[in-house]
């Protein structure tokens, strides 16, 4: 004679304060690509949109004042200018200094105004000035798209 299978009852909902469940292992692959190519992106940003400022501000952009502002040795920056250089960002002049292609420019200005849409959205929340800027400069190379017009949608509507 053939057993009738029991029925289990439903499980009782995760109380609140329990810690989530464990992420599907497709989501957790997809997390940390993004992850490491923010990675892989944000140090070239930060130069091309750090030579872009110098060239606006002093009309040139030295590897001396690149060191400098970078808090890194020369010799650091030279390597990654010449990555720069070999990915077609920047271009280098003898005597001259260091001047962005026009992708290198179009990259800093799109860089610049992630990093404005970011801080306007975190002083929008309160957070100081100072605070702003900071935490501004890790969160624009990390933040998506949709998550980014999502900060400007925020923001415009508290301005009014």
């Amino acid at each position: 004679m053939a057993r009738k299978a029991k029925t289990q009852a439903p499980a009782d909902p995760a109380p609140a304060d329990a810690a989530p469940a464990l992420i599907a292992a497709e989501d957790h692959v997809e997390s940390f690509r993004q992850a490491r190519e923010a990675r892989r992106t944000e140090l070239t940003e930060d130069y091309v949109e750090l030579i872009a400022d110098l060239l606006d501000d002093a009309g040139e952009a030295r590897q001396v004042d690149i060191a400098a502002r970078l808090g890194v040795a020369q010799p650091t920056v030279a390597k990654m200018l010449k990555r720069l250089g070999d990915s077609g960002l920047i271009v280098q002049k003898p005597y001259r200094g260091v001047f962005l292609t026009e992708t290198g420019r179009k990259l800093a200005e799109e860089s610049r105004e992630r990093h404005q849409i970011v801080e306007e959205f975190l002083r929008a929340l309160g957070v100081s000035p100072d605070a702003a800027r900071l935490d501004a400069e890790g969160i624009e190379h990390r933040v998506s798209a949709e998550t980014l017009r999502a900060f400007e949608r925020f923001t415009r509507g508290k301005r009014g």
